[in-house]
């Protein structure tokens, strides 16, 4: 289960220790996790933790957002040529799938091709020869669908990770001044 974040914050700090010394020191033994949420959520003046929780201004439950590393992108552009096409394969993992993330863009969305179709469009994006090494890593990486058979691939529509998407930004211009 994903955990929502509550944000949490008092007017005045000096009310808000005072209030939560007083509940501590009313206590025999040290209150458990629920009760010390009670406890913070009533020294705010709340009156439990549920009535924290309902009346906490709405955020994003999204990790924030992440620049994308200008370094990362120039080292794998330089795997694809002036056309677009990648020339070869990095030897970095994270490069190998940055890389993937270029072809991904190019390949047709929303449109279901078979082993031989894939591999068709796969070879017409790279110079290196290796269009099953491509088919079979874009699969595992999660950017295209496979049917358990091997008959059906589909590109996966997703959102690029920043860097992915610096990629694609600069690959995607090079192949139309070509």
């Amino acid at each position: 289960m994903s955990r929502t974040t509550i944000p949490f914050g008092t007017q005045d700090v000096s009310t808000f220790a005072k209030a939560l010394r007083t509940q501590l020191l009313s206590r025999d033994a040290v209150p458990g996790h629920v009760e010390l949420l009670n406890m913070l959520a009533r020294a705010s003046g709340r009156r439990n933790f549920q009535d924290l929780r309902a009346n906490a201004p709405p955020t994003a439950d999204e990790p924030p957002i992440e620049a994308a590393d200008p370094r990362v992108v120039e080292r794998v552009r330089r795997c694809f040529g002036v056309e677009g096409r990648l020339t070869r394969w990095p030897a970095k993992r994270s490069d190998q799938i940055l890389a993937l993330w270029g072809l991904w863009s190019r390949v047709p969305a929303r449109e279901e091709f078979s082993e031989q179709q894939i591999s068709q469009v796969l070879r017409g994006l790279h110079d290196f020869g290796d269009h099953a090494l491509l088919r079979r890593e874009m699969s595992e990486a999660g950017l295209m669908f496979r049917s358990s058979d091997c008959r059906v691939y589909r590109r996966v529509e997703r959102i690029p990770p920043p860097t992915a998407a610096a990629l694609i930004g600069v690959v995607q211009p090079r192949r139309a001044q070509a």
